[in-house]
C-alpha cells in the first residue's frame, strides 16, 4: 500500500452554518462536517469551530494530527487574499479586518488559505465542475444576494481593493439609482437576490389574484411561476430578464465565453431558462453560454479544498 502523504481540509462558513470537508491531497473528499452558526458573529467562535471540525473529522477516519498539510476557508464577503484579511462581510456575520488566516494558523498548526467564497466556488467550477477547461468565466451565486466570481486567463480576478465581483450593486434596467450605503443590498440584489425576489412578491401579491400565501421565498416563487401562477410568473420574468441584462453588460465588458449559475437561486430551473431567453435575444456576437453549476451548494467546500492543496505546496509557516 503507497505511503500516506497528508490531507487537507476546506471549510465553507456561511451566515447559518460552517461546512467542512476533509480531502486527500488528490482533492478527493473522505468525510464531511457540519454545524449551525446561526447567531453567531464572533470569529474567534468560528475558528474553534473549525478546530473542533477537524479534530473531528481527523479522528473518525483514524488520522493522525501529523498528517494535516493545511487548511483552506471561503469567508462571505471582501477579502484580501494576500495579507489573509476578511475586509468586511454581510450583516449576517458583521466582521471587519478579521485576521481569519493567522487565526486559523495559529488554532490549526498548519498553513491556511482564505478566499472569498463566490470565488471558491469558481476555483471548484474549473477544477472539476462546469467550467472545466475554461480560461475565462464568470461563476454567478444567487442566494441571499448576489455575486460573481471571475476568472480570466486561468486566474481569479480580484480587483484594486479585492471586491471585483460584487455585482449586486450593478445598475441596470429597472433598478433603482438611489445610492446605497456600504453593507445595504445593491441594486442588482434587491431585484434578483434572493430577498429581492420575495420583495417582489409581496409588493405585488394580491389576494384577488392569488391563492397562494404571501409570504413565500424566492425557490417557492419560481416552483409556482412554472405551475402556472401569473403573479410569480411576473416575478420570474422580471428577475430573469434583469439578471439577463447584468450578464449580457458583464459579457459586453469581459468578452468571456461562459457564465455558471450557482446558488440557491440561481441553481433554480426556471431562472436559468428564463434568463437564457433573454439572452437569445440580445446580440449574437457577445452572447456567453449558460450553464448551470454541477457542483450546487459543494461548490464553495469544494472549492477550499482545492485551495488548501495548493495553500499546503505554497505556503509554510
Amino acid at each position: 500500500m503507497a505511503p500516506e502523504t497528508g490531507y487537507v481540509v476546506g471549510a465553507d462558513i456561511g451566515g447559518t452554518s460552517l461546512r467542512l470537508a476533509l480531502a486527500g491531497l488528490d482533492g478527493k473528499v473522505l468525510a464531511k462536517w457540519k454545524v449551525s452558526t446561526a447567531g453567531i458573529r464572533d470569529p474567534r467562535v468560528v475558528v474553534r469551530l473549525i478546530h473542533e471540525g477537524v479534530e473531528e473529522l481527523l479522528k473518525e477516519n483514524f488520522l493522525s494530527r501529523g498528517l494535516l498539510r493545511a487548511v483552506a476557508a471561503g469567508a462571505p464577503g471582501v477579502t484580501d487574499v494576500d495579507a489573509g484579511v476578511v475586509i468586511a462581510t454581510s450583516y449576517l456575520m458583521g466582521w471587519r479586518d478579521v485576521p481569519l488566516r493567522s487565526m486559523l494558523e495559529a488554532a490549526l498548526g498548519v498553513p491556511a488559505g482564505i478566499e472569498n467564497d463566490v470565488n471558491t466556488a469558481a476555483i471548484a467550477e474549473s477544477k472539476i465542475g462546469a467550467a472545466q477547461g475554461m480560461r475565462d468565466f464568470v461563476f454567478l451565486a444567487v442566494g441571499t444576494g448576489i455575486g460573481a466570481g471571475i476568472v480570466l486567463n486561468g486566474r481569479l480576478f480580484h480587483g484594486m481593493n479585492w471586491s471585483a465581483g460584487e455585482i449586486g450593486y450593478l445598475l441596470v434596467p429597472g433598478t433603482s439609482v438611489k445610492p446605497v450605503e456600504s453593507g445595504e443590498p445593491g441594486a442588482l440584489e434587491s431585484i434578483v437576490g434572493g430577498e429581492g425576489i420575495k420583495a417582489q412578491w409581496q409588493s405585488l401579491w394580491d389576494k384577488d389574484r392569488t391563492q397562494l400565501p404571501k409570504d413565500l421565498v424566492a425557490t417557492q416563487i419560481f416552483d409556482h411561476a412554472l405551475a402556472g401562477d401569473a403573479i410569480a410568473q411576473e416575478v420570474l420574468h422580471k428577475s430573469a430578464q434583469t439578471l439577463a441584462y447584468a450578464i449580457y453588460n458583464m459579457a459586453v465588458v469581459l468578452n468571456c465565453p461562459l457564465f455558471v449559475m450557482g446558488g440557491s437561486v440561481g441553481m433554480h430551473p426556471a431562472l436559468w431558462e428564463s434568463t437564457q431567453a433573454m439572452l437569445a435575444q440580445r446580440d449574437k456576437r457577445v452572447q456567453p453560454k449558460l450553464l448551470r453549476s454541477i457542483l450546487g451548494p459543494d461548490a464553495q467546500v469544494n472549492g477550499a479544498i482545492h485551495l488548501a492543496i495548493e495553500t499546503a505546496s505554497t505556503r509554510v509557516i
